[in-house]
């Protein structure tokens, strides 16, 4: 495959892969403790992380692992925690609307800490973006209790939105001397143990051996084809483009996700919050403005 064309299909591919996660987060935490969930998911993915390993003979270095370990508290710990306990209160549809399309504007912001430049635009686009996610969780209020419980969960999603950015934008620096399956093997086993306290706060992972087959099928997928998968693919597209045009492979995620959501959920999104996800995308858009021609591709062997 030409190397023009495989940098879009593999950042499409994570984009597809990251939709289904949101189905699949959603039914899993339909009948799991989120936060189980989420911890034996990446004992699941660390263990076949170890098996590519070996298999691949990967070098695995254990200097230099602050960045390592910050990317597991905020890709991993914080990004799970929020999302999978928002996802417990709020619909797909708004994980939809709030996290995939606040991350890109985020990650502009986050990677010029990580040497990416700063520029009038990121800072316009992070405002258009604001306004946005906050129609959408406004539109989404509709009664009293309810509107309540949703609230938050709106609010955790875009709490792991800003972790997930962070956890990108570090990616700039863990990638300069790493791999990808590298990077991603040290911080899934990290985040599982960063995690597996919390499980003991819900119910002691007691009610483990009783989840159904459809829950593990669930959680599969997310430690298979999401983190192993995905998240290592993802790594990838970041170390050949940068941070910020790699975020931008999360405009796919909304359209995608809420098609499956009203499909297989029954969410039924306000009109209102579609157009509020409207304006997040043209605060993407106006942020991302300059990337792709001020950033300078990684050559494709460099993986």
């Amino acid at each position: 495959m030409p190397r023009s064309v495989f940098t879009p299909v593999a950042a499409f591919s994570v984009a597809l892969a990251w939709s289904g996660g949101w189905i699949a987060g959603k039914l899993g935490v339909a009948s799991a403790p989120p936060l189980e969930f989420s911890a034996i998911r990446f004992l699941i993915a660390s263990v076949v992380l170890a098996i590519i390993v070996i298999a691949t003979r990967t070098r695995i270095r254990t200097d230099a692992l602050r960045p390592i370990i910050l990317s597991a508290v905020f890709g991993y710990l914080g990004y799970s925690a929020f999302v999978f306990v928002g996802l417990t209160m709020a619909p797909a549809s708004d994980a939809a609307l709030i996290v995939p399309t606040t991350i890109p504007v985020l990650t502009a912001i986050a990677a010029s800490f990580f040497g990416e430049r700063m520029t009038a635009t990121k800072v316009a686009g992070f405002a258009f973006a604001s306004i946005g996610a906050a129609i959408v969780i406004a539109a989404g209020q509709t009664g009293a209790e309810v509107s309540s419980r949703r609230l938050f969960g709106d609010v955790f999603m875009l709490a792991g939105a800003f972790c997930w950015a962070i956890y990108t934008a570090l990616g700039t620096l863990t990638l300069r001397t790493r791999s990808p399956i590298e990077v991603v093997a040290l911080a899934a086993p990290i985040g599982a143990l960063l995690l597996l306290p919390f499980g003991f706060l819900e119910q002691g992972y007691r009610d483990v051996p009783t989840w159904d087959a459809g829950v593990w099928a669930e959680v599969l997928y997310l430690a298979l084809v999401v983190t192993v998968a995905s998240f290592t693919l993802f790594y990838w597209v970041v170390r050949r483009v940068g941070a910020g045009i790699a975020s931008m492979s999360s405009y796919f995620v909304p359209i995608v996700t809420l098609a499956l959501a009203v499909v297989l959920l029954g969410d039924r999104p306000q009109p209102l919050q579609l157009v509020g996800g409207l304006v997040i995308l043209a605060g993407v858009r106006l942020a991302t403005l300059r990337l792709a021609r001020d950033g300078q591709p990684v050559p494709e062997g460099a993986a």
